[in-house]
């Protein structure tokens, strides 16, 4: 084993001990995490308010504080930004990551404490490279540096008091000096609001360097990555960066855009490692490389609790911890963290596929799905069977996003499909016909609805001309970071925007 990975996994085993304990108590983890969020909250305005210093069980808690969404938070947050402290946390907060707006708000700033820059985020990247280096003892990932893309935003002032841009962006302006070192490119480069200069200075930089990993959303490091391509003439990315050996790849699933990669790294031994982190904190890492599934990381500051899909628009959802959910159902994640967010709805969701370990995968959004006729198609559904439509017609998608198309006096619902092929289906009729039939094999309600065309007929598919997405990018100024195109919507707002620009 080469030397500089000895070091490292000696410095690991103490964090691997740790992991393993989670994983097999996993109910002990999550209450001893519950107890220290509440006593170091107790004396917060927000604790005061709910009286955590007399909250003793966890059911108490539950009770006492209700279910939280971002506009029910948003005056505290305000507070916050203006300079006012010890409000739902007690150490002073000066960071916010923006990001997707809400129904009422463009934007959400996201209370980023110390703590949950240290021991959330900040522990999650090392637990990246402590568990894929565990798996590989070989590896030489170490040796070279990272290739991230930053953030869309630079930090921005809000006041002379609080700080506020992308989650990378953040990361990238508090990581110790040293990490300069191990990555590239440099903050300034990374921090370059206009995207089309920022992936020209990343190129020309990137292609100096010694890169063995990058990491990042898959579909703008696509776009960065073709972009190198192009500007050195190279058949592939090994001709540039011949140690280049793993991806951790997050923000959208990976399955659109593994053949992709696939055909730019054509390397037997490269590898595709899954993260769960958003603004709110850093939640799963895939911890075997032979399982698509991801632990769920039980000790960075967060408290969880998961709300059943089926329930969730009842007025008074049943809410379980951890020790009461259960593998092959569909739950909304509630998160409990050391940055302030307290019973906060996230708008994920999730499905467990084992217990102990609790490893799960993401299924998709609660805003985001098709239920405009009860046939409840979320996420999961659209990406397995979007996979098969492709493999049954030697399709390559980009990107795409699907709506509903409502029923008239003169004829039934149905859905439209909007997708950029990276490589034209041998037959789109094809194509939507497999569409159709893995939709109803894989989805009672949707079965049930296009039974003789009961309520909904065969959905549309509709092929657009390439970089249609990237230019609705730019109209809502969010080209690059972790920005993503809204997968499935209830209703036309964005099929209506994008055809407007073909």
């Amino acid at each position: 084993m080469p030397l500089i990975n000895s070091i490292i996994s000696w410095f690991n085993i103490k964090r691997l001990y740790q992991i393993d304990l989670f994983k097999k108590y996993p109910d002990n983890v999550q209450k001893e995490m519950f107890n220290k969020l509440i006593t170091q909250a107790a004396n917060t305005e927000w604790g005061g308010k709910y009286h955590y210093d007399d909250i003793e069980t966890i059911k108490q808690f539950q009770a006492r504080v209700p279910l939280q969404t971002y506009e029910e938070i948003l005056p505290y947050v305000d507070r916050q930004r203006s300079g006012e402290q010890n409000i739902l946390w007690p150490s002073e907060i000066k960071w916010y990551a923006k990001s997707s707006g809400t129904t009422t708000e463009k934007s959400k700033f996201i209370p980023v404490s110390p703590e949950a820059l240290e021991e959330c985020h900040f522990r999650g990247g090392k637990d990246v490279l402590a568990l894929y280096t565990n798996q590989f003892p070989d590896s030489i990932v170490l040796r070279g540096k990272s290739l991230t893309l930053g953030g869309s935003h630079q930090i921005n002032n809000y006041s002379t008091q609080s700080y506020y841009g992308d989650l990378s962006a953040i990361l990238i302006e508090n990581l110790p000096f040293w990490a300069n070192f191990i990555r590239t490119p440099t903050a300034d480069i990374a921090l370059i609001p206009d995207f089309e200069e920022k992936v020209e200075k990343i190129t020309k930089v990137a292609i100096k360097e010694n890169v063995t990993n990058i990491a990042g959303v898959p579909s703008w490091n696509l776009v960065l990555l073709k972009r190198i391509m192009d500007a050195t003439g190279n058949d592939n990315l090994l001709d540039i960066w011949p140690n280049l050996e793993l991806f951790i790849h997050g923000g959208v699933s990976f399955a659109p855009y593994r053949e992709q990669f696939q055909k730019l790294i054509p390397s037997p031994t490269m590898n595709y490692m899954e993260t769960y982190n958003a603004s709110e904190g850093f939640f799963g890492i895939q911890d075997d490389l032979s399982d698509s599934s991801m632990l769920l990381m039980l000790d960075y500051g967060v408290f969880y609790e998961f709300i059943p899909m089926d329930k969730f628009y009842d007025p008074n959802p049943p809410v379980y911890t951890i020790e009461e959910v259960e593998t092959g159902i569909n739950y909304a994640l509630v998160i409990s963290t050391n940055g302030g967010l307290w019973r906060y709805i996230i708008g994920d969701t999730i499905v467990f596929t084992s217990l102990r370990p609790h490893k799960f995968k993401f299924t998709g959004r609660t805003k985001y799905f098709i239920n405009a006729f009860g046939e409840e198609v979320i996420l999961e559904n659209a990406e397995n069977a979007l996979m098969n439509a492709c493999s049954h017609t030697h399709a390559l998608i980009g990107d795409y996003t699907a709506g509903p198309v409502y029923m008239t006096e003169e004829s039934k619902g149905s859905h439209e499909w909007l997708i950029e092929f990276e490589k034209e289906p041998d037959d789109l009729e094809r194509f939507t016909e497999v569409l159709d039939m893995s939709l109803c094999s894989i989805n009672s309600d949707y079965e049930a609805k296009r039974f003789k065309n009961s309520t909904l007929v065969k959905p549309t598919v509709r092929s657009i001309p390439r970089g249609t997405f990237y230019k609705w990018f730019q109209v809502k100024g969010k080209v690059g970071g972790q920005n993503k195109m809204p997968r499935l919507s209830n209703d036309r707002k964005y099929i209506d925007e994008i055809m407007q620009l073909i």
